[in-house]
């Protein structure tokens, strides 16, 4: 390529050189190639990027700002998303609350399962162990059998603290009248239930008690074991339960050997699909689970899934004498 000269004479090159100066051609002691030389990759720039002072804030923050309070909590669509349920204090529907931290920590998780479980062995300890007094014992069986007051006042108490257990939420959580609650709703369901089992054949009481037993531990296993969602059948199992209510009801004017056979069996099969269902809920595989907070709530809901399929055996079995 021909160089080209400028109105005094010089080349482009020497033109270049005269106006910038000959050190800056170069770039630091490296000289350009003439025409027809080979060109080589000049080196980097010699001089160091200016260094720069580190940040330095004026002064702090006006309104530093602050967690909220339910910074804990968060919502999530996901599909694996864990739900808090908490008995009838849950949010209503449409607002979903969850506790991810907690649940993403097994240890509070298998801490709170034993806990529950721990809770109800206690419980159905002491109700069949007062159940086998009032079935053994003919002093204790005749003397509830000729006061009927016993079973009225037990019905009563325990009615009465386990709707206080159900709909409080704050009594629930607040220890140690938790406990104590809890402690007074085993009592006065034992005694009555050991009053119903008294009105029965010894025989029969044995029989449904080891079935209790065994149905209850078996659906315990299954349901902490299988990867089978009962949580789909809470719609059916409530209308089950309406059925079964209006049936006991009618069978009152209208009893039969026939008739009480299939209402033991309806309500043992009813109470058998809602211990599944809360098991679930305590183990919290499912995308509904009960919070580690609940325990109470969740020992209370297994421990009368159990005695009430315990009370149905007893009508399957036995048949009452009164």
């Amino acid at each position: 390529m021909a160089e080209t000269k400028s109105d005094t004479g010089l080349s482009e090159k020497d033109a270049v050189k005269t106006e910038v100066g000959q050190s800056s051609y170069t770039n630091m002691a490296f000289a350009y190639p003439e025409a027809g030389e080979a060109m080589q990759v000049p080196p980097p720039p010699s001089y160091m990027p200016p260094s720069y002072q580190s940040a330095v804030c004026a002064s702090e923050y006006a309104n530093k700002p602050e967690p909220s309070l339910n910074s804990n909590y968060n919502t999530i669509n996901g599909p694996d998303t864990v739900v808090v349920v908490t008995g009838n204090d849950a949010l209503p529907p449409g607002c979903v609350e969850v506790v991810a931290t907690e649940y993403e920590d097994k240890s509070v998780r298998r801490a709170f399962i034993r806990k529950v479980f721990a809770v109800v062995t206690m419980q159905l300890l002491v109700t069949f162990g007062i159940v086998c007094i009032f079935t053994f014992a003919n002093v204790v069986k005749n003397y509830i059998k000729s006061n009927i007051w016993v079973y009225i006042t037990s019905y009563c108490v325990f009615a009465v603290v386990a709707i206080v257990l159900q709909f409080g939420g704050s009594l629930r959580r607040r220890f140690p009248w938790n406990i104590i609650a809890l402690g007074v709703v085993t009592l006065s369901l034992s005694f009555m239930v050991g009053a119903v089992a008294s009105f029965h054949d010894t025989t029969a009481v044995i029989i449904a008690l080891g079935s209790t037993v065994i149905i209850s531990f078996t659906i315990i296993i299954f349901s902490a074991q299988s990867r089978i969602s009962f949580s789909i059948c809470n719609g059916i199992l409530i209308v089950l339960a309406v059925d079964l209510m209006m049936f006991g009801f009618f069978s009152i004017f209208f009893y039969s050997t026939m008739l009480q056979i299939l209402y033991g069996c309806l309500g043992a099969l009813v109470f058998a699909l809602f211990l599944a269902i809360d098991v679930q809920l305590v183990i919290g595989r499912e995308s509904y689970a009960l919070s580690p907070e609940e325990y109470i709530f969740a020992a209370l809901a297994i421990y009368l899934d159990i005695i009430l399929i315990f009370l149905y055996l007893l009508i399957l079995f036995g048949g009452g004498k009164k």
